[in-house]
């Protein structure tokens, strides 16, 4: 059976070129894509696919909170993220998430593929670019020292708030995404600005930007 890939990607042109490039395989299919976060969780929940490729700085719901969703609901499915960051922080967080691929943008047309195939065998797969001795020494000295990223201090919901804020969705339209009173949303945004030491949106923006939860503009 030919491997079914699911395709996360805020950008269309970006989803035709790797379903075109991913549909070229004899041993692939795509069956499904989306263009944000929350509704690629969703979908993926439904068709369960071999492996999902996904865009990290996904609106509504970064890539690596859905993979971590995804994982938690699909543990035989498999996930590659598509990122412009090549920071061990950023890597960390990612397989951290569950995430088992790691490409940096500028190579995934010529790597993807064989990510693909990495990562259904249950094989980690990251880009050239990037040294895998380096990530393993990284990943080892942060669970031995303990050292936490700031985002690990908030809960799954409050990570959620915290982007749609940065994207600037007002209270009221966070509570219809999220099907939360409009209090309750409120109150888990002042809380997270608290737990992180930040007083406006646009520290928060900055924040955000700096740990890969959305975009620079």
């Amino acid at each position: 059976m030919p491997i079914s890939v699911f395709i996360a990607d805020d950008h269309a042109v970006v989803r035709e070129g790797l379903r075109l490039l991913l549909e070229a395989q004899a041993d692939m299919k795509v069956v499904g894509d989306a263009a944000d976060g929350r509704q690629t969780v969703l979908q993926v929940q439904q068709l369960c696919p071999d492996v999902v490729v996904m865009d990290i700085a996904m609106p509504e719901l970064n890539g690596i909170e859905a993979t971590r969703q995804i994982r938690e609901a699909c543990l035989s499915t498999q996930v590659v993220i598509l990122s412009m960051y090549a920071t061990t922080e950023h890597i960390f967080r990612a397989l951290q998430a569950g995430a088992l691929g790691y490409l940096l943008k500028e190579s995934a047309a010529v790597e993807v593929v064989n990510a693909v195939r990495t990562v259904n065998s249950g094989h980690r797969y990251l880009c050239q670019k990037i040294d895998d001795i380096m990530i393993d020494t990284y990943m080892h000295k942060r669970q031995v020292s303990g050292a936490k990223s700031p985002l690990e201090s908030l809960s799954l919901r409050e990570r959620e708030i915290l982007q749609l804020v940065v994207e600037g969705k007002s209270s009221a339209e966070i509570s219809i995404i999220l099907t939360l009173s409009r209090k309750t949303v409120e109150t888990y945004r002042s809380r997270l600005m608290q737990k992180l030491g930040i007083k406006d949106i646009p520290g928060l923006v900055k924040f955000a930007i700096l740990h890969g939860l959305t975009k620079p503009e």
